[in-house]
């Protein structure tokens, strides 16, 4: 099969693996498999596993042909074919990715319930990125479309920008995520999440994803307004977080390591016609 398609949470990827295809990935073959209207339709890309000196790799990009760092919700579905082809053996898998080393166990077979090690967050401006002086970017205020908010900034491996509202909805998520991403402030743009707290055990967010836009689900999302308000003290150690494709439960240690929990559905699975191919071969 040319491409295998899953969903975490109503997130969605298509996973191409370089061992059985050819196809030259590059921004506009990206953008063409991508596109739900011309193409097959998905949030990003899964390109591997990939190997040489070193772990076993995977590359994630974005529906807009640019790569990104890491993805929880495309993690956990990376596990998912490492272990349904054959990959890893027994019920764990490892690899890395550009953000980052990936540990991750599946829990319940039936359910496809997959518990990963998503690393430590981060909220050092410099190793974000967010330019001005180094520091730790915690409800600090910036400017967005004429109006004043709160944003903590965090590194899950890749950028996240959490602004604590009382009340968000996905308008709100559509009409200041591209100005957030986008803001002279973050170099290499960044995600954006609206958090609004439920209570100690659990949040509500609506998501803006770099280079992807608004989305129904979002693994790193998730951890990173989780972080965000557990350092705000918000909330606790343990936090379900709800977004409109469904929930992840997320675990922060007291060292800051991070650790996400949640289900993969498999979607399809295909061959590319000769028709497509061409179209590929040409852009």
């Amino acid at each position: 099969m040319d491409f295998y398609k899953y969903h975490g949470l109503g997130n969605d990827y298509i996973v191409i693996d370089p061992s059985g295809n050819n196809v030259a990935l590059n921004p506009e073959t990206i953008k063409l498999i991508c596109d739900r209207n011309l193409g097959i339709g998905s949030d990003g890309i899964l390109y591997g596993p990939l190997f040489g000196d070193g772990p076993m790799r995977l590359r994630i990009f974005n529906p807009d042909g640019s790569e990104a760092e890491k993805s929880g919700n495309g993690v956990r579905i990376f596990t998912r074919y490492l272990l349904e082809h054959g990959y890893v053996k027994g019920d764990t898998a490892s690899f890395m990715t550009p953000g980052g080393p990936i540990e991750a166990k599946l829990l319940d077979p039936a359910a496809y319930l997959i518990k990963v090690n998503m690393g430590s967050c981060i909220f050092d401006s410099e190793r974000i990125p967010v330019a001005g002086p180094r520091r730790e970017v915690l409800n600090e205020p910036v400017e967005i479309l004429g109006k004043r908010y709160l944003m903590t900034c965090v590194s899950m491996g890749n950028p996240h920008c959490v602004i604590p509202l009382k009340a968000i909805s996905r308008e709100l998520a559509c009409e200041l995520g591209p100005a957030i991403e986008r803001h002279p402030l973050f170099p290499n743009r960044i995600n954006m999440q609206l958090a609004q707290v439920i209570d100690r055990r659990s949040l509500r967010i609506e998501i803006w994803e770099r280079g992807a836009g608004y989305t129904l689900a979002s693994g790193s999302s998730s951890c990173a307004a989780a972080c965000a308000a557990r350092r705000l003290g918000l909330v606790d150690g343990s936090v379900t977080v709800h977004m409109p494709g469904g929930s992840l439960s997320i675990d922060i240690g007291n060292d800051w390591s991070v650790s996400m929990t949640g289900p993969v559905a498999s979607v399809s699975e295909g061959n590319f016609t000769p028709e497509f191919r061409k179209l590929l071969a040409g852009v």
